[in-house]
């Protein structure tokens, strides 16, 4: 279950500068998650939020790899990465035991975080492939919105190094 902040940008992906939208979900094991809370804790500077499409596909398992292979390094940094899709906490389950995955995904069985940050594939349980980098304040301070999960990682880690060194 996820609650999202109903905001303006609902309708749209919200802009780097403008505050994100606070969510409340359900990570893998059922248990409650919200961006304001992690954002409180002293060992984080960022969330790397991320949403795709669906566990266990080709290019969501290559993007969750990547990731997976790059969060010793993006947690020195302070970033605390964590993935949302509309997928259930027992495929999150899977999903994560199959890849070996080191980090947080959120369920959203209803798209209320998908819809707060305007990823919704329309008229589909389906999020779009966008990566979102907050601030410690809860700013926006980057958005990736492409396709392609091979170009993620790497803009991801380009805007850390521009706003968190």
């Amino acid at each position: 279950m996820c609650l999202g902040a109903i905001t303006a940008s609902a309708a749209g992906v919200p802009k780097v500068g403008t505050a994100a939208p606070a969510i409340q979900c359900h990570n893998q094991a059922n248990k409650p998650w919200s961006l304001a809370d992690t954002l409180e804790r002293h060992d984080v500077k960022a969330v790397l939020l991320y949403f795709y499409p669906k566990d266990d596909t080709p290019g969501c398992t290559r993007q969750a790899i990547a990731l997976r292979d790059n969060v010793g390094t993006l947690g020195q940094k302070g970033v605390q990465v964590v993935g949302v899709s509309f997928d259930t906490a027992a495929s999150h389950q899977r999903f994560i035991k199959k890849c070996q995955l080191n980090f947080t995904l959120l369920t959203d069985p209803k798209g209320k975080a998908a819809d707060a940050y305007g990823v919704r594939v329309p008229k589909r349980a389906l999020a779009r492939r966008v990566s979102f980098l907050i601030s410690k304040k809860g700013k926006i301070l980057a958005v990736f919105d492409n396709r392609n999960p091979a170009k993620h990682l790497p803009k991801m880690q380009a805007a850390i190094e521009a706003h968190l060194n």
